[in-house]
């Protein structure tokens, strides 16, 4: 319901202030959705203004739709406001004037696939190396996002790699666009920016059109984006950006921070700031403040709020990566079970995908329900199904589906037509695929699709000929041997990321062969596809697992931020933009912990297997920032004791500390002070399912016991360990192979004879 008496002072002014360029720099959490829809309300229902000379800008259809649903309880009539996305707006924009520029009014949109099928033609037809399809690509998109045109292209980068054959397939790309009257999404925006600027006629109708021009999100804006907004605000001069400059984490994307200053210089706009939060307790909202205090560039404001304190932020350093996830585990565990949460209460982010893993399969192996936000399940994604179908065919040579998703990774010019007679020779004659390509000659098949199937073959029989070693060296000579991964992918975000994420599949490979030195490539094989089964999840009642990126614009009761150590977060470049790096680095790291309402945890750990080896770590600086670590003046004074967080003895038998973070009393608060967990019985009183209402009597787990756990099938004990205040039961799985759990909250029943 419309009322000016439901919001703030700031934000009551800045809705009231109509007249002129206003500049709301809004915190997180500060209700700006709230400020634009009543703004907007204002207009129509106290000042008369028709809809039709409104605009609203938002960055997701998503938020449009929300803007729109809340505008239609608080006012008679919607009609005639534009609510979109920029790209809707310019779709409008231009279909009603694009011929003025050259173009037909029936101009197609091409999306991705229709870009990646011309951009793959023209890099066939230059005789380019096909994995550059991708790198052009985005090339071509930062390019349009920075308003860099083909003929400027070369000029701008012109000592990059590869930049004349880049230059030349931008042109060519853009030809084709205008043969086929079509624009792509970046030229929605350009063309609607040409438009604006050639066609005084659609000038002048949208000017006129527009009084009063509302844009969400102004800090995601790029460089055409506000060229746009600030050529539709020219007459009038009635712009009203909502922007957070502490929140601007898309600079990748063509995000330009920039534009909040620039708006100011050039319409010497009036600037309100919304401080007051409505999500966070004020202990969470310290730690935020103390650490985006530390850019430069940026408005000053600090966050409050009338809520009290709440509880106080938990900083808890790990012995190891492995030891951090059972942290995060248990204190799922504790929270779930005190009744006041559920599961789906309570996030994990992450500043890398590639730190999933240890989280997917902890919450695996002790029967706690998840979903991964924004992505796929760690052994969902493609680059580690194209990897782990390779070591389904060399275990398994029957396995056609495998040997047919490799058959081109990487790729060999195999086509589906190809493909297709493979597969019905193999049908007709009862044959495997594997038989049929091993044995191409003896078959009915072109010489040249023989000469690929020779090489291809011969490789297959290699694979299948050293399964039979350790695993380790198996997947050594797979993945660089075979693969190369280093250079199989592209240079770009996308192709960093594939190569994160290879490098960790390593590091599973190796810690499954560590903790199972006599298992075979089938053992790890089957324990994966344990870990790919998500069948039984519970999709309404889920931890959520995020990257950073992926989560903003939610928000949670609980959040864990993890990894938080120099090197993975923040990340560490060495480049001519250090500093600009750093300062998105803390933006990312102040949207991380104001996701938060009530409880937030952040952890790091002392020692992390990362990309194939042990790295022994730095927490992060945003730690030290936030006061929640001391600062390290020597290398040996890393993890010199500070009262916010928890150390560990060192566990002599397995090599490795031990946190005591995995039973008994857990972690450190700021201040000193500590809490501990109880283990209750009548474990989630609003939860449906339990880890606790599967477990075993705690008298029942001895070395010897046969046990049984729901996913990974029967085990038995081989050894129990006293860690801290915890037992923990070595247990040797039939199907998941040793594991270590924590016998106060393993789903495990004891099996008597």
């Amino acid at each position: 319901m419309y009322s000016l008496e439901t919001l703030n002072e700031v934000q009551k002014r800045a809705v009231l202030d109509t007249e002129g360029a206003v500049l709301v720099t809004a915190g997180a959490g500060s209700g700006k959705t709230r400020l634009l829809t009543h703004r907007i309300a204002h207009l129509i229902n106290d000042l008369h203004v028709q809809p039709y000379n409104i605009l609203a800008i938002t960055f997701t259809n998503k938020a449009a739709d929300e803007m729109r649903t809340r505008l239609g309880k608080m006012l008679d009539n919607i009609d005639g406001i534009w609510i979109f996305t920029f790209h809707a707006a310019c779709v409008r924009i231009l279909r009603r004037f694009i011929d003025r520029i050259g173009f037909d009014k029936n101009f197609t949109i091409y999306g991705e696939t229709e870009t990646k099928a011309i951009v793959k033609r023209i890099v066939k037809q230059n005789e380019l190396n096909e994995d550059m399809a991708k790198s052009i690509i985005a090339e071509i998109s930062n390019a349009k996002s920075k308003g860099i045109s083909p003929d400027d292209y070369e000029q701008v980068h012109k000592y990059a790699q590869d930049v004349e054959d880049i230059a030349k397939a931008y042109a060519q790309y853009q030809e084709v666009l205008r043969t086929n009257n079509a624009l792509d999404y970046d030229d929605l925006l350009i063309q609607t920016l040409n438009l604006l600027k050639s066609s005084y006629e659609a000038r002048e109708f949208y000017q006129n059109k527009f009084r009063y021009i509302h844009i969400d999100e102004f800090q995601d804006t790029n460089t055409i984006q506000y060229e746009i907004a600030k050529i539709l605000a020219g007459k009038h001069g009635n712009i009203f950006a909502v922007g957070d400059e502490d929140q601007c984490i898309y600079t990748w994307r063509g995000a330009t921070i920039g534009n909040i200053f620039q708006l100011q210089q050039d319409f010497n706009c009036t600037v309100y700031k919304l401080e007051q939060n409505y999500r966070s307790t004020a202990n969470i909202l310290d730690i935020a403040n103390k650490i985006i205090k530390g850019n430069t560039k940026r408005l000053d404001k600090k966050l409050w709020t009338e809520a009290d304190c709440g509880e106080k932020v938990v900083c808890y350093c790990a012995a190891s990566d492995g030891f951090e996830a059972d942290y995060v585990v248990r204190k799922i565990y504790d929270l779930v079970d005190s009744g006041y949460y559920e599961y789906s209460d309570c996030a994990v982010l992450l500043r890398v995908n590639a730190l999933t893993r240890h989280f997917e399969e902890r919450f695996l192996q002790y029967g706690i329900p998840h979903k991964v936000f924004g992505g796929f399940k760690f052994y969902d994604r493609k680059e580690i199904k194209d990897v782990l179908a390779y070591a389904r065919a060399s275990v398994n040579t029957r396995d056609d589906e495998a040997i047919f998703r490799i058959i081109n990774f990487p790729r060999r010019g195999i086509g589906d037509t190809s493909i297709d007679k493979i597969r019905d020779i193999a049908q007709a004659n009862g044959k495997s695929a594997f038989d049929v390509i091993v044995n191409a000659n003896a078959y009915p098949l072109p010489t040249a699709l023989k000469s690929k199937l020779a090489d291809f073959g011969a490789l297959l029989v290699r694979l299948h000929e050293i399964s039979e070693r350790s695993i380790v060296e198996y997947f050594k000579y797979l993945l660089y041997i075979v693969l190369n991964v280093d250079g199989l992918f592209s240079d770009d975000s996308e192709g960093e990321v594939r190569r994160e994420n290879i490098n960790e599949l390593e590091s599973s490979v190796r810690e499954f062969e560590k903790k199972n030195p006599a298992a075979t490539l089938f053992d790890y094989l089957q324990t994966v596809s344990l870990y790919s089964d998500t069948d039984d999840m519970n999709d309404d009642n889920c931890v959520t697992l995020a990257t950073v990126h992926s989560a903003k614009g939610l928000e949670f009761p609980v959040v864990f931020v993890v990894g938080l150590e120099d090197g993975i977060f923040p990340s560490l470049r060495q480049n001519e933009n250090e500093s600009e790096h750093m300062e998105e680095e803390r933006r990312l790291m102040y949207v991380a912990v104001t996701r938060a309402k009530r409880r937030l945890f952040l952890t790091y750990a002392k020692s992390r297997f990362l990309y194939g080896e042990t790295r022994y770590c730095i927490p992060s600086r945003f730690l030290v920032e936030g006061g929640l670590v001391a600062r390290p003046e020597r290398k040996e004074d890393v993890f010199t004791a500070s009262p916010s967080h928890t150390y560990s003895p060192y566990n002599a038998q397995n090599g490795y500390a031990q946190s005591k973070s995995v039973g008994g009393s857990m972690g450190g608060s700021i201040g000193g002070s500590s809490y501990s967990a109880t283990y209750k019985s009548d474990f989630g009183k609003k939860a449906t399912t339990t880890p606790q209402q599967q477990s075993a009597n705690k008298s029942d787990i001895v070395a010897g016991a046969t046990v049984m756990h729901k996913r990974l099938g029967k085990g038995k004990i081989i050894d129990i360990e006293k860690m801290g205040d915890s037992l923990y039961a070595k247990i040797d799985f039939e199907r998941g192979g040793v594991m270590l759990l924590a016998v106060d909250f393993a789903p495990i029943t004891v099996i008597k004879d």
